[in-house]
């Protein structure tokens, strides 16, 4: 007989608030072109993006995420120190140690929460979002802030046609706590490693540090790989997650898919059958591709212009670098 004491968590947890930060520099397409040959009607055509945010000096990634925590918190009506977790998730904190949640931690006021960064790329808030479900119901912690931050542009080869209008930079935060009833479903997640090339670095840092080459290391992709693989694969993820949380496309009432592409987020949109009903994020427009701050910042904005409201069931997924993915069917705060 086992002498450990068994965990006593919630029954169930939700998301409870949501906060956003983009940076203030609005940049058109038209900027992109500067670079690379091409055309505005080029990059929308292929992606959707009219424009996106690059941050400032000042506008850090623990700055981001700073003011998204904060909004964060203030719409979960909790306070700072109350926080038992704190998970970020990004591919641009470019200190290998300390993570940069135990910096966030601090500034925001939690006190002593675990505080721990994930690598998930464009899954990264998926990831962290299950960690955070995880972490209350098994009773490691009451509240749990899970941050999804970017500073892409410092990862953007301004030269390279193929990527060079995609990225933006922003900060998207939630809140996740107890819940008397199930407010986020099961997650369909995993890994494609054989596919791990189609999304990558440039070069490594070691190599960079080598000297050879002197470029900075930036953000590629096999384009026409990964959309096959987001628009056939990634569909089936989805389907999967209804499945998985008990409801089917009828009873949705928002997608927030990851803000990559919006021909992928049109052929998801197809092959899921979405009824009309379902309101469709499509932050890409405006704000880029931002990796893990994509679905918190997309659900913020949908939230605040009244397309979506509290209550609502929401599908999200993220998929990308590695490849990832994760899915899951959530109630909107």
């Amino acid at each position: 007989m086992s002498k450990i004491k068994p965990s006593q968590g919630a029954p169930y947890a939700r998301i409870m608030g949501v906060g956003g930060y983009r940076p203030t520099r609005v940049v058109p397409n038209e900027v992109i072109l500067e670079t690379i040959d091409s055309s505005d009607e080029w990059i929308r055509s292929r992606s959707g993006i009219a424009t996106r945010h690059w941050a400032s000096d000042e506008e850090t990634v623990a700055a981001m995420s700073v003011e998204a925590a904060g909004k964060a918190i203030a719409d979960a009506g909790i306070t700072p120190e109350q926080i038992g977790g704190v998970i970020v998730s990004t591919v641009s904190h470019f200190k290998q140690t300390p993570a940069i949640a135990t910096e966030i931690a601090d500034k925001i006021g939690a006190g002593k929460p675990a505080a721990f960064d994930i690598s998930a790329g464009c899954a990264g808030f998926g990831y962290g979002l299950t960690l955070a479900r995880g972490m209350v119901t098994d009773g490691s912690a009451e509240y749990v802030l899970v941050i999804g931050v970017e500073r892409l542009s410092d990862l953007t080869d301004l030269n390279d046609r193929a990527t060079a209008f995609l990225f933006g930079d922003g900060a998207g935060a939630v809140i996740v706590g107890p819940s008397k009833e199930p407010k986020i479903g099961p997650t369909v997640w995993g890994s494609e490693g054989d596919k791990s090339e189609t999304i990558k670095q440039t070069i490594s840092w070691e190599e960079y540090r080598a000297g050879s080459p002197e470029k900075f290391p930036a953000i590629t992709q096999e384009g026409q790989a990964v959309f096959r693989w987001a628009v056939f694969e990634m569909a089936k993820v989805a389907q999967q997650a209804l499945d998985a949380a008990g409801v089917t496309a009828e009873d949705l009432d928002v997608f927030i898919p990851h803000q990559a592409n919006e021909r992928i987020i049109d052929s998801m949109v197809k092959t899921l059958k979405l009824p009309e009903h379902v309101t469709v994020a499509r932050d890409v427009r405006t704000t880029g591709n931002t990796s893990a701050a994509s679905i918190p910042l997309a659900m913020e904005r949908l939230l605040a212009t009244g397309e979506a409201k509290s209550g609502d069931t929401a599908l999200v997924i993220g998929f990308g670098a590695g490849l990832v993915y994760a899915a899951t069917v959530v109630t909107l705060p």
